[in-house]
């Protein structure tokens, strides 16, 4: 039948290859006529290409094989289609689990993120401190926190009473107790509000008495808070310990229930946190006082001795695995003179011999994996004593790293 209809237009006879043509090789002609050179001209002027496309659609009612072959080559195109859909969402799948690859180490339970800015200089003597929100703010913190996908609220400043309007209370040796206490309050209040609406609280200080009210808004929305006081210092003085009254140096003993009541009153309860679920990293100047309190209470500290013998990734690998067994929520208190002052200098009490800026990174990056922090404050920038607002700069450089920011 095949060379029937060749015959019928003229081919058959003079061209030997399709004298011999098989089925097959005509099916796979058929399938390829528009694509053939159409420069050879048959049967009046019929070109070769449209000639075939002739064949077929006489060939077609009547050659059952035919019919085979072309549904098999529409179910090959058919099968081609499918394999190109399930490539596309094997892509899909792949792409997804890349993106949460990269989220991994962020908190997934809040992506919103509150911004409260306190700008306190009350707690100690040096000016400048209340400027470090803003410095903070100027280093790119909100751009930074967008771009690894967080909703952000920047909530402004909690309003702290200016220096020059601050009464001296003469019956304590605590310097500046009323408005450091109001300003806390307030705090407390703001956070608590924060949490409320299932966002992270991000403090910016300040100086470091802004963690009374940080604590005092966070411990209430936990059972078992656990604390991690990333700082040179202890901050576990009292009126009674403190050789210079500076409430910045008094935050954790408030927050234990230990010191004016004032103080560890803030937010109306106390105390905010228990001493077994506390761990100081960084310290390496500590008041006599303090380390009377630190043994009596059994808390657990790694000095810059353990750091160096131990290094950071066992550090920050006993830490998170002490806390995740003992705590429901994890508030990160960083005071910047934690680090060294070469890489943070711009700070009120900086103690040499401190934490590297790499070293902290890595502190950050191990809490952004494990998912342990739930809330966090970033304290005592002091733009006056910085140097091109490095201080801020690296500031924000480690929070980019505790909300999951990784090079690769």
């Amino acid at each position: 039948m095949v060379e029937h209809h060749l015959a019928k237009v003229g081919v058959a006879g003079s061209n030997p290859v399709f004298r011999s043509i098989n089925l097959y090789e005509f099916g796979a002609l058929a399938q390829l006529g528009e694509r053939l050179p159409c420069t050879q001209e048959v049967s009046g002027s019929i070109p070769l290409g449209s000639t075939i496309l002739h064949m077929i659609a006489q060939t077609f009612r009547y050659n059952l094989y035919l019919k085979v072959f072309l549904f098999l080559s529409f179910s090959f195109y058919l099968n081609c289609i499918y394999i190109q859909k399930s490539v596309e969402l094997s892509h899909l799948i792949f792409m997804i689990k890349i993106k949460e690859e990269r989220t991994k180490g962020r908190n997934t339970t809040m992506k919103a993120i509150s911004i409260i800015g306190v700008p306190m200089d009350l707690g100690q003597t040096r000016r400048g401190v209340d400027m470090g929100p803003s410095a903070i703010r100027y280093a790119g913190v909100s751009e930074r926190i967008e771009n690894l996908g967080y909703q952000l609220y920047d909530e402004g400043d909690i309003n702290i009473e200016p220096r020059e309007k601050v009464h001296t209370d003469t019956d304590t040796n605590l310097k500046n107790l009323k408005a450091v206490a109001d300003g806390n309050e307030r705090l407390a209040d703001k956070v608590n509000e924060v949490i409320q609406a299932k966002r992270f609280p991000l403090v910016l200080g300040g100086d470091h008495s802004i963690a009374i009210g940080t604590l005092a808004g966070v411990a209430k929305h936990y059972e078992n808070l656990g604390v991690i006081w990333y700082d040179a210092h202890g901050d576990l003085n009292t009126a009674e310990t403190s050789p210079s009254g500076n409430i910045h140096g008094m935050p954790l003993a408030a927050s234990l229930g230990i010191g004016h009541s004032v103080l560890t009153n803030i937010g109306g309860y106390s105390p905010k946190v228990k001493p077994e679920n506390i761990i100081i990293i960084g310290a390496r100047s500590l008041d006599e006082g303090e380390r009377e309190l630190i043994k009596e209470l059994g808390i657990k500290v790694y000095t810059m001795h353990e750091i160096d013998r131990l290094g950071m990734t066992t550090v920050m690998e006993e830490t998170i695995n002490y806390l995740k067994e003992r705590t429901d929520g994890v508030h990160l208190s960083l005071d910047l003179d934690g680090l060294d002052p070469h890489d943070a200098p711009g700070v009120g009490t900086p103690v040499i011999g401190g934490i590297s800026y790499r070293e902290s990174h890595l502190a950050m990056e191990m809490l952004a994996e494990s998912n342990l922090i739930t809330s966090a404050e970033f304290v005592e920038v002091n733009p006056i004593l910085d140097e091109r607002n490095k201080t801020a700069t690296v500031a924000v450089a480690l929070m980019g790293s505790l909300f999951g920011e990784k090079l690769l």
